[in-house]
């Protein structure tokens, strides 16, 4: 910020109290240290909104890659299962390779399995939602009534003969 020292803040009083007199300095004091803090405020809340959206482009930023990732190994895994329809067409018929066609059942779980690992392997995390909890509240002395109906008095529950 600004780079003002002890001797400096002193002189700037003394002028203050020359200029507007001891009546009006403390009023005056006032409202400046209220103007800097609403000055204060404010940009800490631009600071919080601004690396709140920054955060949130970064999610979708990295949501929008695992989706593509995601649709690569999709088709890749559609175009195996096509190529595998084919090549059973072709081994059907007369002359055909089953050999071929267990070559290529091989190369579509190894592409499958490469998707799933990819999919698997960068999940995307999202930030753990803060919650203004006290912290002196202790869930062992919590009310009974409250935190469960069914154990809040028995005597109340043996009204019945």
């Amino acid at each position: 910020m600004l780079d003002i020292g002890f001797l400096e803040l002193v002189l700037i009083g003394i002028v203050a109290l020359v200029v507007l007199g001891p009546e009006r300095l403390p009023k005056a004091a006032r409202t400046a240290g209220m103007w800097i803090g609403k000055i204060k405020r404010t940009v800490s809340g631009m600071q919080r909104e601004i690396t709140a959206q920054l955060e949130a482009e970064e999610l979708r930023q990295k949501l929008s890659d695992q989706q593509k990732k995601l649709d690569e190994s999709l088709s890749q895994a559609k175009r195996d299962v096509e190529r595998i329809a084919d090549v059973t067409r072709v081994t059907s018929r007369p002359g055909g390779s089953p050999a071929q066609a267990d070559q290529y059942v091989e190369e579509a779980r190894t592409h499958l399995d490469d998707a799933l690992k990819t999919v698997h392997e960068e999940p995307v995390v999202s930030p753990a939602p803060t919650t203004d909890v006290p912290a002196d509240t202790d869930p062992k002395k919590a009310d009974p009534k409250k935190a469960d109906p069914k154990k809040a008095d028995p005597k109340k529950d043996s009204t019945s003969p």
